[in-house]
């Protein structure tokens, strides 16, 4: 076998290691040893972070560079699906009426 697939196999087995470790990491947590309430409670916020913070970089920036017009479908659907958000603390209506925004404003207007 050559070098570089030698080194590839190894990447992908390392890789597949790491990520059963740390997604089992709580599984081997011993019961003795308790997580303060507060680390709990923040971890159950963590995909909805990863999820902001993926989705607001798309909103904000185009290939690395920030977006200057306002005449932007995903900007203005974004404001929008916030607003519900902050307004009615439902998570599938703010996605529903997000999209009911952008789609006319991308699919129709071709902002």
């Amino acid at each position: 076998m050559e070098t570089q697939t030698i080194l590839w196999v190894l990447a992908i087995i390392g890789m597949a290691l790491i990520t059963a470790f740390s997604r089992s990491f709580f599984y081997f947590w011993p019961e003795s040893l308790q997580m303060p309430g507060w680390v709990e409670k923040g971890l159950r916020y963590a995909p909805l972070a990863a999820l902001a913070a993926v989705v607001a970089t798309d909103v904000v920036m185009n290939q690395g560079q920030w977006r200057g017009e306002l005449q932007d479908a995903r900007l203005i659907a974004a404001l929008v699906a916030m607003c519900v958000a902050f307004w009615k603390s439902d998570m599938l209506l703010t996605i529903v009426i997000g999209m009911a925004v952008f789609l006319p404003l991308k699919l129709l207007l071709g902002w």
